[in-house]
C-alpha cells in the first residue's frame, strides 16, 4: 500500500472539486483494500473509499482522515462468467466483453469509473443496467467486520439504487461477478435513440462492436465520455435521475416512459431545460454542459458548494414549475 499526504480530492474526481486529503492510501488488490479499511476503522479515522471519482461531489474542506483509492485490477473468466476486481476500469471491462463476444453490457460503453461502483448505483444507460447481469457482489461488511458474498436479491437493486447505496459506508465492494451471453450479437436493443442510431427496431439485436461504437458516439456528442481535453466532460454525467411519478402526474409535453404499477418515468433533461436551464447555462464557475442540459459541469476555480447551490436552484425551479422533485445522482460526500 502507498500512503501520500499531498493530494486533493479535486485531483481524483471528474468534477475536479474538493479539498486536501489527510491520508491517501492506494491499494492494489482485495486484501490490501480490506486491510486499509480495517486500519482506518480501528484507528477511528474517517474513511472515504474512492474508485474512479466519477460519481462524487467532494467537499471543499477536504477529508480529515483516510481516502482509500481502489486500484485493484483483473478479470477472471469461465465461459460467460466474469469475476472482476473492484478497481478495474469499467469501460475497459466493457471493451473486453465486446472483443470477446460476450453480450449484456455493451450499451454501458463510455461510462467513466470503476467496476466496483457499478452495483452501488446500479449503473445504467441506453436500455441496460448492471443489475441485469450481476450475479454476486463480494464485499467487506464494516458493521460485521466480515467478508460476504451478496446475491442480487441481497443487493436490493432498484432504479439507480441498491442496498449498498441505501446503507452508505457499510459495504466496501471487493469484486463483482457478471454472467453474460456468449454471443457476437447484442442483447435486444431497448432504447429508441440507440435503435435509431443503429438503424434497427426496438427489440432487434446488432453486432456488439456496432452497439459499442454507436453508444460511444452518442455519449461523446453529449460530452459524456471522460476526456481531460474536453471541458464538457468535467462532470458526473447525468446529474439528476429521471423522476418516476404516478401516471396522473405526468407533465404535459415532457417525454415519458412506462415505469410499472401505474407510474411513468419522466425525462429529467426536458424538465431541466424547460425550467430555464438549457444547455450552456452558466452561473459563476458552474452550469449545464454546452451539449446536454442534464450534465452539470465545472470550470477551474469551481467549488463543491457553488455546484450544489446551482443544483439546488435547478431543483427548486423544476419543483415550482412542474411539481416534480429532481434527485441528484452523484453522491455529495461529507466528512
Amino acid at each position: 500500500m502507498q500512503v501520500r499526504r499531498d493530494v486533493r480530492l479535486a485531483d481524483l474526481t471528474t468534477l475536479a472539486v474538493g479539498g486536501p486529503i489527510d491520508r491517501l492510501v492506494e491499494v492494489h488488490d482485495a486484501g490490501e483494500l480490506v486491510a486499509a479499511v480495517r486500519d482506518a476503522d480501528e484507528s477511528g479515522r474517517p474513511l472515504l473509499v474512492l474508485g474512479g471519482g466519477s460519481n462524487v461531489v467532494a467537499p471543499d474542506e477536504g477529508w480529515p482522515g483516510d481516502v482509500v483509492l481502489v486500484r485493484s485490477r483483473g478479470i477472471q473468466r469461465a465461459g460467460g462468467r466474469l469475476v472482476v476486481a473492484a478497481g478495474h476500469d469499467w469501460d475497459q471491462l466493457v471493451a473486453h466483453t465486446v472483443e470477446n463476444e460476450l453480450a449484456g453490457v455493451e450499451a454501458l460503453s463510455g461510462i467513466p469509473g470503476s467496476t466496483g461502483a457499478t452495483p452501488i448505483q446500479n449503473v445504467g444507460a441506453y436500455g441496460q443496467e448492471v443489475a441485469q447481469t450481476i450475479t454476486a457482489v463480494r464485499v467487506y461488511d464494516r458493521a460485521e467486520k466480515t467478508e460476504e458474498r451478496l446475491s442480487p436479491a441481497q443487493c436490493g437493486f432498484g432504479y439507480r439504487d441498491s442496498r449498498l447505496k441505501r446503507e452508505p459506508g457499510r459495504f466496501v465492494v471487493l469484486e463483482v461477478t457478471f454472467v453474460l451471453d456468449e454471443n457476437p450479437r447484442s442483447r435486444p436493443v431497448g432504447y429508441a435513440e440507440l435503435a435509431r442510431k443503429l438503424g434497427v427496431e426496438i427489440g432487434d439485436t446488432a453486432p456488439l462492436a456496432d452497439v459499442r461504437a454507436a453508444v460511444l458516439e452518442l455519449r461523446r456528442g453529449k460530452g459524456m465520455v471522460w476526456d481531460p481535453a474536453d471541458p464538457d466532460s468535467r462532470s458526473a454525467g447525468s446529474f439528476f435521475t429521471n423522476p418516476i411519478v404516478p401516471a396522473a402526474r405526468a407533465v404535459d409535453g415532457c417525454p415519458s416512459w412506462p415505469a410499472g404499477d401505474g407510474h411513468v418515468k419522466l425525462s429529467a433533461a426536458w424538465l431541466v431545460q424547460h425550467a430555464g436551464f438549457g444547455r450552456g447555462t452558466r452561473q459563476g464557475n458552474v452550469g449545464t454542459s454546452s451539449r446536454h442540459s442534464l450534465a452539470l459541469t465545472t470550470e477551474p476555480g469551481a467549488t463543491a458548494d457553488e455546484l450544489m447551490a446551482f443544483a439546488g436552484r435547478v431543483i427548486e425551479e423544476v419543483r415550482e414549475q412542474f411539481g416534480v422533485t429532481l434527485v441528484p445522482e452523484p453522491t455529495a460526500v461529507r466528512p
